[in-house]
């Protein structure tokens, strides 16, 4: 992606940490980031180009240091993928966790015959940092924890992955990328898509201009969400259908075009009264790009979608599912997409890992989290407000731009 950044921050007014933590802990049995869960460095200076192909050369060539992953959030996106993705892995393992009072602290310590010494709550947690067998703290937590539990280890000296969205808002995410550096502490954004090779060509063909510039991108990923006693439905805690599945199309559209977007708008629906109190059941947002890409983009908890459709000057180019753990497809107007499928998890966490390990940059840093949610801070001002909102950008860049959404 470009390595323009966008200054546009909304600081909305945040509710005390341990209330969401309460909160989570009264509905919980899932703690986690969810079954739908997706993608800083902050202490390792620079971004690694995006390779269409795979890993960065030579990644996981060599001998490297074992990296030992904590997982804190121990619901279905840990137990179900991460936990058995780390059983594949070669570099990063299943070193401890960080149990919540509803979840099976000895379930996990037979299966996984991890230590006792290597299991915490989220009481003792700060005392993680004199445990040497654990390297990474994975952050699997409801979005208004993840800057609790990200400073926490951070200040613990623990590299950290933070699940998707970073943090409730773009000013939570600019104190975890700072607790981050000032501990010299890497912050990856768990963005598996970065790491999958599909995804990988969709934005080789949309950066290198493959098929001419991108004149429009449509995007959803939505899902049929009938639980309404989850977390997902408590606006303080970060809920609703943005915060969780709209970062996929947004992410998608970024990584595109390479590009941070211009301007902003936004709309919200309900489809069943009634079942929801302060947050997004259905959004759809418009964004509009330097090199003049108009970008509509879906998300809600309404019904199951899945796609990315990119229409060029000379071609075309989608994936069907795109966002999905296994089975994703795609074709240009050249032709189909063959590419191996991968656990995704799995190849996420040993890249992180072994950058972590070898002080080198993240595919996907914190400052990447940091720019989705400085987009989704403007998505909700536009819902709020009615009007579509302008990103800045860097100097000139309003000035050039090819006309759209706001004259």
């Amino acid at each position: 992606m470009t390595g323009n950044s966008v200054i546009f921050i909304i600081m909305e007014k945040k509710p005390p940490e341990k209330a969401g933590r309460r909160e989570f802990l009264r509905l919980s049995a899932l703690g986690t980031a969810g079954a739908f869960a997706a993608p800083a460095i902050g202490a390792f200076s620079g971004k690694p180009e995006i390779k269409a192909t795979g890993s960065f050369p030579g990644i996981l060539s060599g001998k490297h240091k074992r990296a030992g992953i904590a997982l804190i959030g121990l619901g279905h996106y840990s137990a179900d993928l991460l936990a058995p993705a780390l059983q594949e892995t070669e570099i990063a393992f299943l070193a401890g966790i960080v149990a919540g009072p509803m979840d099976n602290e000895k379930a996990w310590k037979e299966k996984y015959k991890i230590p006792q010494k290597n299991i915490y709550n989220y009481d003792n947690f700060d005392e993680i940092a004199h445990n040497r067998d654990i390297n990474i703290v994975y952050v699997v937590l409801p979005n208004s924890m993840h800057k609790e539990f990200t400073i926490r280890a951070a200040n613990a000296g623990k590299h950290v992955i933070c699940e998707k969205p970073m943090a409730m808002n773009a000013g939570e995410c600019i104190e975890m990328i700072n607790a981050c550096r000032q501990n010299n502490v890497g912050l990856s954004i768990g963005y598996r898509l970065h790491y999958e090779p599909y995804n990988q060509e969709i934005m080789r063909l949309g950066q290198e201009k493959v098929f001419g510039n991108v004149l429009h991108i449509t995007c959803g990923s939505a899902w049929r969400n009938t639980s309404f006693d989850t977390w997902r439905w408590q606006k303080e805690m970060g809920g609703g259908a943005m915060m969780d599945m709209g970062v996929y199309p947004l992410q998608a559209a970024r990584y595109v075009t390479g590009e941070e977007p211009l301007f902003v708008s936004a709309q919200t629906f309900v489809t069943r009264p009634g079942k929801f109190e302060g947050v997004d059941e259905v959004t759809s947002f418009q964004l509009e790009f330097p090199g003049g890409t108009i970008a509509t983009l879906d998300t809600g908890f309404h019904a199951n979608y899945d796609h990315l459709y990119v229409f060029a000057e000379k071609g075309w180019f989608e994936l069907r599912p795109y966002s999905s753990y296994r089975g994703i497809s795609g074709r240009t107007s050249k032709g189909e997409l063959i590419f191996p499928e991968i656990n995704q998890q799995a190849a996420q966490m040993d890249e992180d890992a072994a950058n972590m390990m070898a002080g080198r940059p993240l595919r996907v840093p914190g400052e990447e989290g940091l720019r989705d949610m400085l987009v989704v801070d403007a998505v909700f001002e536009s819902i709020r407000t009615g009007r579509p909102v302008i990103m800045a950008g860097p100097a000139g860049q309003e000035e050039n731009r090819p006309g759209g959404l706001v004259q």
